[in-house]
């Protein structure tokens, strides 16, 4: 079943206009040197966001990873700059969304993208 709404998700949820939007902001990112710990989470959510369905993100402590220092002032950071307006535009998408039956499933995955968009480092997407 997840297969199947990710490749719904993919062409008629808004997963591929997410996913572009992820990996080019990922790359301007990746422009200035400060940046190139959000353009690796940013491509992390990018997988996440083209793909929603059968994953979860968890902090990279939950599964053993080491976090890095600075992690939590670095999201403080992102919400700042970039999470607040992404996670605005995820849940307009995901109410438009949800305004009609068949999208609700596509509106929840927007809600899910939106609390993504407040702390992305230190996050990694893994199988439910």
């Amino acid at each position: 079943m997840a297969f199947i709404l990710n490749i719904l998700w993919f062409i008629f949820g808004g997963g591929l206009l997410a996913w572009i939007l992820w990996v080019v902001l990922g790359c301007l990112l990746f422009v200035t040197v400060i940046g190139i710990p959000f353009g690796f989470a940013a491509f992390r959510i990018a997988g996440f966001a083209a793909f929603p369905f059968g994953k979860k993100l968890v902090d990279s402590r939950a599964i053993g990873e080491d976090r890095v220092a600075g992690t939590g002032i670095a999201n403080l950071l992102w919400i700042v700059l970039a999470g607040i307006w992404l996670a605005i535009s995820h849940i307009i998408a995901g109410v438009s969304l949800c305004l009609t039956i068949i999208g609700i499933p596509f509106g929840f995955a927007h809600f899910r993208l939106a609390g993504v968009c407040f702390a992305p480092l230190g996050k990694k997407p893994v199988a439910k």
